[in-house]
């Protein structure tokens, strides 16, 4: 009897399990193969919104592989930069050396950016610019003579990295409970999350009230904290939870007023993701320290940094015997390859009105998922330009959440991933918040259909025999 050929996918899938540690995974949810809790998906091209396995099967990238492709797979302009970039220089020491790319991706971000952000310190990660964000600010205070300051205000629900300064700062459980005895201690102020606003109250005068608790932790903590550092309008990792702007025009008035600097975390909502370019021009603030990454290559290469102004700049700059230079570094800061994939992105900005086609397609969105609305499971639908958040919950009169050990999320997940006969989608949920943060150049029939198995899927998670 002839044995049952293996598939390719099989094939590859049994070589990454024998020896790859995959990030944000409990590895034994993989083990089964085709019944495994999270079944591994080995991708073989891209090509726009689209995946391809190994075995032919097609997949709608619903969250643009971890918020970072914003043009989508492989766009022609951002790859064809890249080979030419590859015929003259792959890399270079950035210390005491310069290159083309770098100097041009500077000069173009600080014109984008917010007004007063004119220098631009380069990283390799999300997680490295808020350490470098993080450092900048502590050490400017002490280069002008406040040592004191040496604490960091932050919001609960909070996320802005792994790495230990980073994950201080942050405040979602899940990332940093085990790691609480390694780090720093904040000073965490109750998020303005509208989830949690009461029956009949508004966005905007929930997220006032919310703001009380970060006046009163300024005013007895101003003197010992460098920075206090939030993600502009939604708290992504935490669960996709939003807020109104007024609070960004709330903070920045009261950092000025207490002497405080502000850190805006843009890495997952910039470069257009909230319906402007960045989420800080909802509120027309500029931030002291603006850290970007993800959507900055157009998901091609890693490559983040941190914009700050000549004030801060200055506190730096002075003879080398002062001891006042920032020396962070890393191996491929301002990688030329990376740097070209950015210009590329910000190329293809420049070709249309993108801000204005992230709005329209955030409306179609809207307007797709208006039956989830009613859904007997579904206990908010919450939006914020082209990032769209579903909130699963037991009971949607209380907004009781189904026990995490039910794993709603990652059932609906699943059902997307195979429902339909043609193709899946890729939807990765953030326990029981289901999210779409699709490349913006997916088209309205593609929204539909993506929608449509998402509907599906969480009908099929939310069954109560289930």
């Amino acid at each position: 009897m002839s044995e049952t050929p293996t598939s390719q996918n099989t094939a590859i899938t049994e070589r990454s399990l024998a020896h790859v540690w995959h990030p944000c995974t409990q590895m034994s949810d993989h083990a089964g193969g085709a019944d495994a809790a999270i079944p591994l998906i080995p991708i073989r091209k891209a090509e726009g919104i689209w995946l391809e396995d190994h075995d032919g099967r097609r997949y709608i990238d619903a969250v643009s592989s971890w918020w970072t492709n914003i043009f989508g797979h492989r766009h022609p302009h951002i790859v064809s930069s890249l080979k030419d970039q590859l015929d003259t220089l792959d890399h270079v020491i950035f210390a005491g050396f310069t290159h083309e790319p770098a100097v041009q991706l500077a000069e173009r971000l600080c014109k984008l950016a917010p007004k007063g952000l004119d220098r631009c310190f380069y990283v390799d990660n999300g997680s490295a610019a808020v350490e470098a964000a993080l450092k900048m600010s502590f050490h400017y205070w002490r280069n002008v003579g406040k040592p004191q300051k040496t604490r960091y205000i932050a919001l609960t629900g909070g996320y802005h990295g792994e790495t230990l300064g980073a994950l201080a700062v942050g405040h979602t459980g899940i990332y940093r409970d085990t790691y609480a005895p390694l780090l720093l201690k904040p000073i965490h102020v109750a998020s303005p999350d509208c989830y949690e606003r009461a029956p009949g109250t508004s966005w905007e005068d929930h997220t006032r009230r919310m703001f009380a608790d970060m006046e009163l932790a300024l005013e007895h903590h101003a003197h010992e904290v460098c920075a206090v550092i939030l993600e502009p309008l939604v708290q992504c990792a935490g669960g996709m939870r939003m807020y109104h702007p007024v609070y960004l025009s709330l903070l920045r008035e009261a950092c000025n007023r207490h002497g405080v600097h502000l850190i805006a975390d843009e890495i997952a909502v910039g470069f257009g993701r909230t319906g402007m370019m960045f989420a800080c021009e909802w509120a027309g603030i500029s931030p002291d320290f603006m850290c970007l990454s993800k959507g900055l290559t157009g998901g091609t290469l890693p490559l983040a940094c941190v914009l700050t102004g000549d004030a801060i700049y200055q506190a730096f700059y002075a003879e080398y015997r002062a001891g006042k230079a920032f020396l962070h570094s890393h191996s491929y800061t301002g990688n030329p390859l990376a740097c070209r994939a950015a210009l590329a992105t910000l190329d293809v900005f420049a070709e249309q009105d993108w801000i204005a086609r992230t709005r329209l397609l955030g409306q179609f969105l809207w307007s797709s998922t208006a039956p989830l609305r009613s859904h007997r499971y579904v206990a908010d639908v919450r939006q914020q330009g082209l990032i769209l958040a579903i909130e699963l919950a037991k009971s949607t009169r209380n907004r009781e959440p189904f026990p995490a050990s039910d794993r709603r999320g990652l059932r609906a997940y699943r059902h997307a991933l195979k429902s339909h006969k043609d193709f899946g989608v890729l939807l990765r949920p953030l326990g029981d918040v289901i999210y779409f943060m699709p490349p913006y150049v997916i088209e309205p029939r593609e929204v539909e259909a993506m929608v449509k198995i998402a509907i599906e899927a969480i009908d099929v998670a939310t069954h109560p025999e289930k």
